[in-house]
């Protein structure tokens, strides 16, 4: 059966990069959703076949919130795991996301100030919090901790699958391939090149793979690769 999360809370809590982070996790996500169509997007999930194991209903500000709990009670009641993810921050730390992107608050009338908007949406959904299976706080989060924090929740078994890690080789006379994060300059290795037996081959042939692994130096270097990537690979797996 379907893995549902619902992740609601404060507006400028982080809803949206957590959305973003699910779906990098593999979650399949629906942003934005009004909780009139909570049992319909599940009901409709469930006709994919098993292809939507983890379904994110994103559920936003307080006028959409309305009824979110009964919507999630039904779910439950006909044997759907269902949590609730609550954001929220502090009343300081949403003025100053406000400020910094100049987004009007999705509850604001015109009239009342940013804070008076912030205190009211945050009374009104305080039940939402309060049944809520997680709370996050924000305040002061990087992208990248919060990342971390749902990984650790609701990531993979092995943290360490969230990260793919792709190996591929190139000449340097056509360029670096504008899509990589690290490049290592071999060209201090033994080229096969200028071996007259080696010359009709590629990479892709044993006989250059031979050769080239039997050099001392590519030894040395392919220890030190080792590493330096078991070193900062779970390093970027925290980062996020």
């Amino acid at each position: 059966m379907t893995d549902i999360l619902v992740v609601t809370g404060l507006s400028g809590g982080g809803r949206s990069q957590a959305a973003d982070d699910l779906e990098d996790m593999g979650w399949f996500v629906v942003d934005n959703l009004p909780v009139v169509l909570i049992d319909k997007v599940v009901e409709l999930s469930g006709e994919a076949g098993g292809e939507i194991g983890k379904l994110c209903l994103v559920v936003g500000n307080a006028r959409q919130q309305a009824g979110i709990l009964g919507a999630v009670g039904v779910l439950r009641s006909q044997g759907h795991r269902v949590r609730i993810l609550f954001l929220e921050a502090s009343t300081r730390e949403l003025v100053r996301r406000y400020e910094a992107t100049r987004r009007k608050h999705p509850l604001s009338d015109g009239t009342s100030g940013l804070e008076e908007v912030i205190e009211r949406e945050r009374s009104s959904i305080g039940e939402v919090k309060a049944a809520a299976d997680l709370v996050i706080d924000t305040t002061g989060l990087t992208v990248h901790q919060l990342k971390s924090q749902l990984v650790q929740l609701f990531g993979p078994d092995n943290p360490s699958d969230s990260m793919q890690v792709s190996v591929l080789s190139f000449g340097f006379k056509h360029g670096v391939p504008i899509d990589v994060d690290m490049v290592f300059d071999v060209r201090f290795l033994p080229n096969p090149h200028w071996d007259e037996v080696l010359r009709p081959f590629s990479g892709l042939d044993e006989p250059v793979k031979d050769y080239v692994f039997s050099q001392e130096v590519t030894g040395q270097f392919m220890e030190h690769v080792d590493n330096l990537l078991k070193l900062i690979l779970p390093a970027y797996v925290q980062e996020g």
